[in-house]
């Protein structure tokens, strides 16, 4: 049978999630294309000859643009099974339904989406009575990347004037925390799951032969299982010492393992991103996120001591977000010394209420949130103070702006500081870094 995998949006990275099913179909003998729409254009041949086609959907933004695509996937393969997996699948189940998915697969999908593929080409017919979640232990596959794009049109690491191209793999899935905010409990409800050491080496390995020089691992977080994670970073700084990579811990994770964090940086780690969300300790105890303002600035000096660069991702605003909370996340950015490790989207984004959210748990989520809108896939709110809603769209503004021009990040911060109304308190002139920060060049992150 042909299956078309297509991937909509994956934060500028080749998809983990078109290349781990595709190994699965096409041990089955299934002949297998896959689709990144965020760079490519769509084949209408490869459409019409396709029996099965499954939309990844990991994030939001890619479920919005999958939401799109999939009526005219419908129309140009009318008897084509349409599938959704991955992350937001289950969440949107609803409303991907109306749209025309007749299966909805979440948590470890590769063996469910292989079965549905069996099933198809059979002839059997399958009764699809609501999403399906499966957190089985699989027996993964190295995945298949001969199908994707080269690396030459996703995101690359930017080091000072250098870059270099990037790949993309997973070491583990789902995540051990709840933190309220975050898709992943939604599915995997405090459980992960470990890809074994020796594929994800053998992934990595046929990415370095394609033309990587460094590697994001996407996991949640990075160490769920400590055990598993520094002796695959060991064995892989062996194999490959030049070879660079990031990962993504939480700060309860990085104070824990703070003694252990020079194996990161001794086998090539070139950053770390890490989820601060915030700088005040109210908000950071409704997001349940298992950190203080006070564990950050802790981490900050560690990894400081280390060489090792932090990358911030914040939600900026939220419901309960002031003038005065905001104004306090810039000046402690600066305080922190983050700013050229701070993208300007990051400034700017907006808590998120997908369906199942924890957050909706909390009443005063709940007193500002409205019904569920099928479209935006979001339970949509306003603040309290409607200037706070004017103040993130002129800061989300200037940030698409920044992005547009590659406008330098002390730049745009000092004009998000002003929009803000921090003129007078923001130190002048900003500290200048002492060594250029590695980041990735993909500017989004929702």
């Amino acid at each position: 049978m042909n299956v078309l995998l297509v991937s909509t949006y994956d934060l500028g990275r080749p998809p983990f999630g078109l290349a781990s099913p595709a190994a699965w179909l096409e041990r089955d003998g299934h002949a297998v294309r896959c689709l990144d729409l965020a760079v490519e254009t769509l084949d209408p041949a490869v459409a019409r000859d396709a029996g099965l086609i499954a939309f990844f959907l990991p994030m939001h933004t890619a479920t919005r643009l999958a939401m799109e695509a999939i009526p005219r996937l419908r129309t140009l393969a009318p008897r084509a099974h349409v599938c959704a997996y991955g992350l937001y699948a289950v969440p949107n189940a609803e409303a991907l339904r109306a749209r025309g998915v007749a299966t909805v697969l979440g948590g470890e999908y590769e063996e469910a989406l292989a079965a549905l593929a069996r099933d198809l080409a059979a002839g059997r017919r399958r009764r699809e009575d609501g999403p399906a979640i499966s957190l089985d232990r699989l027996a993964f596959l190295p995945p298949q990347r001969a199908g994707l794009p080269d690396l030459a049109h996703y995101a690359r690491l930017r080091v000072g004037g250098e870059e270099r191209f990037t790949g993309y793999t997973e070491a583990s899935r789902g995540c051990r925390h709840l933190c309220r905010h975050c898709p992943v409990p939604v599915v995997y409800e405090g459980r992960f799951r470990i890809v074994p050491r020796d594929v994800v080496l053998a992934d990595i390995r046929g990415q370095v032969e394609a033309g990587a020089r460094h590697v994001t691992f996407g996991d949640p977080d990075f160490l769920n299982g400590p055990g598993h994670a520094f002796p695959l970073v060991a064995a892989l700084h062996r194999e490959h010492p030049d070879l660079t990579y990031d990962v993504t811990i939480k700060v309860e994770h990085l104070r824990r393992h703070r003694d252990q964090l020079h194996r990161l940086r001794d086998t090539g780690c070139a950053f770390v991103t890490s989820a601060l969300e915030s700088l005040d300790d109210a908000a950071l105890a409704r997001l349940d996120k298992g950190h203080t303002r006070a564990d950050i600035e802790a981490v900050i000096a560690d990894l400081d001591a280390l060489g090792l660069p932090l990358q911030p991702t914040f939600v900026a605003f939220m419901p309960w977000t002031t003038r005065a909370v905001y104004r306090d996340l810039l000046l402690g950015i600066v305080a922190l010394g983050l700013v050229p490790a701070t993208s300007p989207i990051q400034l700017a984004i907006r808590l998120l209420l997908p369906r199942g959210s924890r957050l909706l748990a909390l009443p005063e989520v709940r007193a500002v949130a409205g019904p569920f809108d099928g479209e935006a896939l979001v339970h949509p709110w306003r603040h309290p103070d409607p200037a706070m809603d004017a103040l993130q769209r002129r800061i989300e503004a200037a940030a698409r702006s920044a992005i547009e021009v590659g406008e330098d990040r002390y730049a745009f911060f000092a004009r998000a500081a002003a929009l803000a109304g921090l003129e007078a308190e923001e130190p002048r002139p900003l500290p200048a870094p002492r060594a250029p920060v590695p980041y990735l060049t993909e500017p989004w992150y929702c």
